[in-house]
């Protein structure tokens, strides 16, 4: 199986750096959630070969409804490197990537080692700051699709990532206005309420899931908490922008048209 792993995390890490989709793993050979998480941390480690430093971890299936239509009780996760971040105003090279979307999303950044299952009360006190972000997701399959554990393999679909300023860790969270903009025009509204409820619930969640693979994620941490929204096509000459109420916003480009 080990193989297996190292073969599949290496057929996702192509298609990644060529910029090529590539076919469903599952549809190749089944596989259970666990191994999913094997092969992602596979592939990070071809990152990490390369010199790419693990920062922290995107959040998925923050959602409710979510959960329920791909039939888990349970988050996901993915590794996020110092590599996927631009520039707050920067610019993002979409011949890098297959198919971007972009979500609107809450970060935090951690003042202490998460070792143990927290508490709500005790996720506001772990966080040193609170930020909008934006995350470029870009599935590694084609046409999008993917099981629960294909997306797991290909580290949650994370690509790129976007941070604004920090905000003190005591900011309300639980019911902010989120708007996600192109070229100044809402194109998604929603709430801060859609990550399960409160984003902090995120970080407990992410806390008690980590504990249970005796995995200790480290003070200085960036989390990405959970979409907000439903996520966004991204194209050629868009000025991309997400304002969160109370926290500020955060924005990117993609380039001129061709």
């Amino acid at each position: 199986m080990s193989t297996l792993i190292q073969e599949m995390a290496t057929q996702l890490d192509i298609a990644t750096r060529c910029h090529e989709a590539t076919p469903q793993l599952s549809t190749q050979q089944p596989f259970d959630l666990a191994t999913a998480y094997r092969i992602q941390q596979a592939g990070i480690s071809l990152r990490q070969q390369r010199g790419e430093r693990v920062v922290g971890l995107k959040l998925g299936f923050t959602s409710r409804a979510k959960m329920i239509q791909m039939g888990v009780d349970a988050l996901i996760w993915g590794e996020l490197t110092d590599a996927m971040q631009i520039a707050d105003g920067g610019r993002l090279d979409l011949s890098k990537l297959i198919h971007p979307r972009v979500e609107p999303e809450i970060a935090f950044i951690t003042a202490c080692d998460i070792d143990r299952p927290l508490s709500l009360a005790e996720a506001g006190l772990a966080l040193a700051g609170v930020a909008p972000a934006l995350e470029i997701i870009d599935s590694r399959y084609r046409d999008f699709r993917f099981s629960l554990q294909d997306v797991v393999a290909d580290n949650c679909s994370s690509a790129r990532y976007v941070l604004g300023p920090l905000c003190a860790p005591d900011s309300a969270l639980d019911n902010l206005g989120v708007v996600l903009r192109f070229d100044g025009r809402p194109v998604q509204i929603g709430s801060s309420a859609a990550i399960l409820g409160q984003p902090l619930r995120a970080l407990v969640e992410i806390s008690r899931l980590l504990h249970q693979e005796q995995r200790v994620l480290p003070a200085g941490s960036l989390i990405l908490a959970g979409a907000a929204t439903a996520a966004e096509a991204l194209r050629p000459g868009l000025h991309v922008s997400v304002e969160v109420a109370g926290l500020g916003c955060c924005a990117f480009n993609t380039g001129e048209q061709p």
